[in-house]
């Protein structure tokens, strides 16, 4: 899936090192050769960086002669624990380690910005590149933008705009999707441990079986979950996991689940945490066992600031052609940590199309690819749309733009991973 057509036309350089981190993919917090080679490359086009930030993180910044708007661009660095089995020559030389996820497309788009926007910088104003580690989270481990966060990773004025972008594979390549408001949905992970009392499987009634309550219990969450949403909510729940017991000849004393609770509203994000509390303690309760229920890797949403969603919409058809713009009408229920940067300031999360003539390969899987074309759109449009930002302060949203990219644009958006 990796053709380069028509369309904005990617950098050979940027092409290349593409593939090149998509060969040495890194896992959480361990990013150190990815980081040396995105760090050098700030250098090297003149911007002033810090490494090591919130662990592996990188920071570039560029400051001009003037006071202006500070614009910030975030790019994920980090793999996931995935088998790469494309059958391409760049495929990841790290057993059950791959860019599924597309961050290394995210990385050499917001480097060849980057690098553009310093080749002919803007008089003034404020630029800071953010290469953030540890997006992935398995269940409660921190996320890579609060520890680049909590080390200063931002600094000077407060930023005017905060953009970044996703791989998106249910649009084609050569082209850039917009949500009008949610990008990304909340996301609760949970997890559930059950304790009762060992005894016999011969003779049960001593113990407490905590295998038994776990049964029991996911049924019941996904009753009173479903039950508690109203018609018009938006909510997505999993129980992934189950593990508990040593014996199948022993009654188990020791079980017990994790899962998610995805959601849009904030009204019922609360509603639905409420449910599943109420529904471990009944189930705990009945069944004379012992709960622990655990809040995790809490992420509100990604949300779009109206005025950010305008520039865009019209940085975008004026860059692609409004027919390559697509609005996106439903948020995704996928979670991203991109949404603290969101509350620092105005920010904006944009859909990066990637599919090519064959059919998309989901996000998280081990054929994940993109078609090389999308490198050079995402870099064109994001120049464009950082330079119309640095120019001049961000205006009121224009809801006749809104509308016209809207009806010309898909109808697209949901994706489910």
């Amino acid at each position: 899936m990796n053709r380069t057509t028509a369309g904005p036309s990617a950098s050979a350089h940027l092409v290349e090192l593409r593939r090149d981190l998509h060969r040495h993919p890194e896992l959480r917090f361990a990013e150190h050769r990815t980081a040396g080679i995105l760090a050098e490359r700030l250098e090297q086009a003149g911007y002033v960086v810090r490494r090591g930030v919130g662990g592996t993180g990188v920071v570039g910044t560029w400051q001009g002669v003037g006071d202006g708007p500070h614009v910030v661009l975030r790019a994920d660095m980090d793999a996931m624990p995935v088998a790469d089995t494309k059958p391409v020559a760049y495929a990841s030389v790290h057993d059950g380690v791959s860019h599924a996820c597309g961050h290394d497309v995210h990385m050499v788009v917001i480097l060849g910005v980057a690098e553009r926007l310093a080749a002919d910088p803007a008089p003034v104003g404020r630029l800071t590149i953010l290469f953030q580690p540890a997006e992935e989270r398995p269940f409660g481990e921190p996320s890579g933008a609060a520890a680049m966060l909590a080390a200063g990773a931002i600094d000077g004025p407060a930023p005017t705009a905060i953009i970044g972008l996703h791989c998106w594979p249910e649009l084609p390549a050569g082209s850039m999707g917009v949500d009008r408001r949610v990008a990304m949905a909340a996301k609760d992970a949970f997890s559930v441990r059950l304790r009762g009392r060992a005894a016999h499987a011969a003779t049960p009634s001593p113990g407490r079986d905590a295998v038994l309550g776990v049964a029991e219990l996911i049924t019941a969450l996904h009753q009173h979950v479903a039950r508690a949403r109203d018609p018009h909510d938006v909510a997505a729940f999993n129980v992934g996991t189950v593990s508990g017991g040593r014996s199948q000849s022993v009654v188990a004393d020791e079980a017990e689940i994790t899962g998610t609770l995805r959601t849009l509203e904030p009204v019922v994000r609360a509603r639905l945490r409420e449910t599943v509390e109420r529904t471990v303690d009944g189930v705990a309760t009945a069944a004379d066992l012992v709960h622990q229920l655990r809040w995790a890797d809490e992420m509100p949403p990604v949300l779009n600031d109206p005025a950010l969603v305008t520039r865009a919409l019209r940085c975008a058809a004026s860059t692609l052609g409004q027919d390559q713009v697509h609005h996106l009408a439903e948020p995704p229920m996928t979670a991203d940590d991109f949404a603290l940067y969101g509350e620092l300031g105005p920010s904006l999360y944009l859909k990066l199309g990637v599919a090519g003539s064959e059919p998309a390969v989901s996000l998280h899987s081990a054929g994940f690819d993109v078609d090389e074309r999308c490198i050079g759109t995402g870099v064109a449009v994001l120049e464009t749309l950082t330079r119309d930002v640095l120019a001049a302060s961000i205006p009121a949203a224009d809801g006749a733009v809104m509308a016209s990219v809207g009806a010309a644009g898909s109808d697209l958006g949901r994706l489910a991973s």
